[in-house]
């Protein structure tokens, strides 16, 4: 965490016509956006997991920044996860971009489906309490979704105003089309979910080779704020954090692995003791699975009601 921001919920403006919106605790669903603003042109970096939370977002930046939401010209989002989608359809007026792989999963993973999970919840016994737990504060019938209308690969330049800004696709690693947005005049990065600071990292699609040389990329701008998908404002040491996790969990999932350890079992087994300040630990679990599939792709579970179940006990005993 970089001590030069506070982290408080709400608008903080990180440079000159450049903003981030902050929601503590970071945890599940209580991700951050971003701001780029210059003369009369805006973009957005995301928007948040219900269009209650995004409305207020938005009023907001029209509050502190002067840009009402008909007048934002574009919308990036870092990737298709629907805490960073789900008010998309607020910006009538944006040219909603992402990568083409992000696009693919929005198209396939709906509020609606987050909307049953919850609804099923109650019949999951502890699993449900705990899906309630994490997912309960958002109000999955009341989004406003709307898909990419500009897709692209690799990298994209765009203009805002004078500013230049740089999306890169670093995925597949947190999920399948990860997107960096550089602001290089101004020393500022959105990374989306490429970074959690001060919580665990969660990687539903792997590989984890793409997700450190993501964060060796980010070190490499240079940037003065570094504004993580979940988590305070920071600097390259929370980079190199992050980093650290993963490296750390690759080893000790590809030992146990290696001797014929379950997913369940070794996502008991790995102790987290350097990383035991930080929150949703028990995402280790999801972490195993897919660096097992990566081992080996006939082993590990795309069930996510298992998935779950197994956070769910990981949680309870820890």
């Amino acid at each position: 965490m970089s001590e030069r921001w506070n982290y408080r919920k709400g608008l903080i403006e990180t440079g000159d016509g450049i903003f981030a919106w902050l929601q503590p605790d970071g945890g599940w669903g209580w991700s951050n956006a971003g701001l780029v603003v210059d003369g009369s042109e805006s973009l957005l970096v995301d928007t948040l997991f219900d269009a209650r939370l995004t409305r207020e977002m938005l009023s907001s930046m029209a509050d502190a920044a002067g840009v009402k939401v008909d007048e934002i010209g574009s919308l990036v989002n870092t990737h298709a996860n629907g805490d960073h989608t789900h008010g998309n359809g607020l910006c009538a007026n944006a040219e909603v971009i992402a990568s083409a792989a992000s696009a693919r999963e929005m198209e396939a993973f709906s509020a609606e489906m987050m909307q049953g999970f919850l609804d099923a919840a109650p019949s999951m016994g502890e699993t449900g309490e705990y899906i309630q737990a994490i997912f309960g504060s958002f109000d999955f019938n009341d989004v406003a979704e709307k898909l990419p209308t500009r897709t692209f690969s690799g990298e994209l330049q765009l203009q805002v105003g004078g500013k230049n800004v740089r999306l890169t696709e670093v995925g597949p690693a947190h999920t399948g089309g990860d997107v960096l947005v550089h602001v290089p005049e101004d020393r500022t990065v959105f990374t989306g979910d490429i970074l959690f600071v001060n919580g665990t990292p969660i990687m539903w699609a792997g590989p984890v080779d793409n997700w450190i040389r993501a964060c060796d990329l980010i070190i490499e701008m240079d940037a003065e704020a570094i504004v993580p998908g979940h988590g305070p404002i920071t600097d390259a040491h929370g980079v190199r954090k992050v980093q650290e996790y993963l490296n750390y969990v690759n080893g000790e999932a590809r030992k146990r692995f290696d001797a014929g350890l379950s997913v369940r079992d070794a996502a008991h087994d790995i102790s987290l003791a350097d990383y035991e300040s930080w929150g949703d630990a028990e995402r280790i679990v999801v972490n195993v699975n897919t660096l097992y599939r990566e081992y080996d792709a006939g082993r590990g579970t795309t069930d996510t009601v298992e998935l779950f179940d197994l956070m769910a006990e990981i949680k309870r005993n820890h």
